[in-house]
């Protein structure tokens, strides 16, 4: 047979049947495009893996913001003799781990007490390189600190000062640390 007759028997067939066939080419030219282009530009499953981190990150930070925002307003501390809020250990590590913020009153107090960063930390204009906030798992206390460095004033010296927070502020919207022992 030539290829005349197949065309004529294409011609010949019903309307309905035509449109089908033209129908399920287009699909299986669309998914095999698709199949192709994943194949050279699809990260499979480094991209689920990605996204379900993601999503662990962003359900965890919804639980820290509800957490803070049932928090009240003011001073919040970890230890008794206070009229300030007092947080339950469980409390106190999740406020730790919720907490990025370490104000300039907390730098201060701590820069008190190590002079030669206090030191660096005026010479430099009040520029801190690094804060950090971390909970000591087996100590079972919040550290907080930061990094003070001379290299933009032409000092080569770098100082971490850091210390257990002892106690919070929070605004409602957020945490910060508010006194940190380093002492």
């Amino acid at each position: 047979m030539s290829k005349e007759n197949y065309f004529y028997k294409i011609k010949e067939l019903p309307e309905s049947i035509k449109k089908f066939g033209g129908l399920a080419l287009l699909m299986i030219v669309v998914i095999s495009s698709f199949a192709i282009l994943n194949n050279i530009f699809g990260e499979g499953e480094e991209l689920v893996a990605k996204m379900k981190i993601e999503e662990e990150r962003i359900a965890q930070a919804r639980k820290l913001d509800k957490l803070i925002s049932s928090l009240p307003s003011g001073i919040l501390v970890s230890f008794d003799g206070t009229d300030h809020f007092r947080l339950t250990d469980d409390v106190y590590e999740k406020v730790c781990n919720a907490t990025k913020l370490i104000p300039q009153r907390a730098i201060m107090g701590a820069n008190f007490l190590n002079h030669r960063a206090h030191e660096i930390y005026t010479m430099n204009g009040n520029k801190i390189s690094e804060t950090f906030v971390k909970w000591d798992k087996e100590k079972s206390k919040c550290f907080a600190g930061f990094v003070v460095s001379g290299k933009n004033v032409g000092v080569d010296e770098t100082i971490t000062v850091s210390g257990e927070a002892l106690s919070f502020l929070s605004t409602g919207i957020d945490t910060r640390v508010y006194f940190i022992k380093n002492f």
